[in-house]
């Protein structure tokens, strides 16, 4: 039997291709919420969940900082999917006989040329793949929709047109989770560390905070703020850098951030994507370019 990995959403959903892509041959687990991704990895129902963290066009994903804490799950790695919006139709169906486009009203907001273009009325979805499987169901050839090309492959319509998103830049990056951690030898080349942190309510308190990876060199590639239990005087930090905790620049700047935070908890440590370390501004390949050269 093949691991699993969970994932929200329906089959054929970005997600789902990335857990695809992540791990080739793994079986994949559709989950109605977040909450029941974490929850089948920590039942053991699956191996690994593939969680997304932000996007390049509509930001970060919200909750996740505040599920992977409690999850009691540890961050072993990352995956950055290309999102290639497709244009889908039910076999018979052309550009001249459509007349509404369904999709998530993000991936709607992602496809405005082509709205333009076409004339066509947008109607929001709960998510893509879901879009996808409705105007598969009703075989309409007005009805299209706005998913991947694995939502085509999975619910049985036919592919008008690739790549019809706005901006060619759209990816998705993800966290994979597990139940225990993955160590990693501190030596190890190429790593990354996410954590949470809080500040204490002083001036300068994270201009002090954050001064000693400075001063230390070390690389930090995120840092998002989120108000605490609805307070305004109380923030929360999620945070990625490059390193190891154990590498001494990265243990010096834990060690100051500790002395002005109440609270530093490290969600994992893991090998970062070679996404990062292609061209810059480079997206990374589509599935089809990686069906060529494989």
């Amino acid at each position: 039997m093949n691991p699993a990995i969970a994932f929200q959403g329906r089959p054929g959903a970005y997600s789902d291709l990335a857990c695809r892509t992540a791990r080739p041959g793994w079986a994949t687990l559709p989950c109605d919420t977040f909450e029941a991704a974490i929850d089948a990895v920590r039942s053991g129902a699956a191996s690994l969940g593939m969680l997304p963290c932000e996007n390049s066009l509509a930001g970060r994903v919200p909750d996740i900082h505040a599920l992977l804490p409690r999850s009691g799950l540890s961050i072993v790695g990352e995956h950055f999917q290309r999102v290639e919006h497709c244009l889908l139709a039910p076999h018979g169906a052309t550009l001249a006989t459509l007349k509404r486009l369904h999709s998530h009203p993000v991936a709607l907001g992602q496809v405005r040329r082509l709205v333009r273009e076409l004339g066509l009325l947008p109607v929001p979805q709960a998510d893509t793949a879901g879009a996808a499987q409705l105007v598969a169901e009703w075989g309409n050839p007005e009805e299209g929709a706005i998913a991947s090309e694995l939502a085509a492959e999975t619910y049985g319509l036919a592919l008008l047109r690739r790549n019809v998103e706005d901006a060619a830049h759209n990816t998705t990056r993800f966290y994979i989770a597990a139940a225990t951690p993955q160590p990693q030898d501190p030596a190890t080349p190429g790593l990354m560390t996410t954590f949470l942190f809080d500040v204490r309510n002083v001036p300068a308190a994270l201009y002090k905070a954050l001064g000693g990876f400075a001063t230390n060199g070390v690389n930090m590639t995120k840092l998002e703020s989120y108000m605490v239990n609805g307070a305004f005087t109380a923030t929360e930090f999620l945070c990625d850098v490059e390193g190891h905790p154990d590498q001494p620049p990265v243990a010096r700047a834990l060690e100051e951030l500790r002395f002005f935070s109440h609270n530093v908890a490290i969600l994992g440590t893991y090998p970062m994507a070679s996404f990062r370390r292609s061209a810059p501004g480079l997206p990374p390949p589509s599935r089809a370019s990686l069906e060529r050269a494989g």
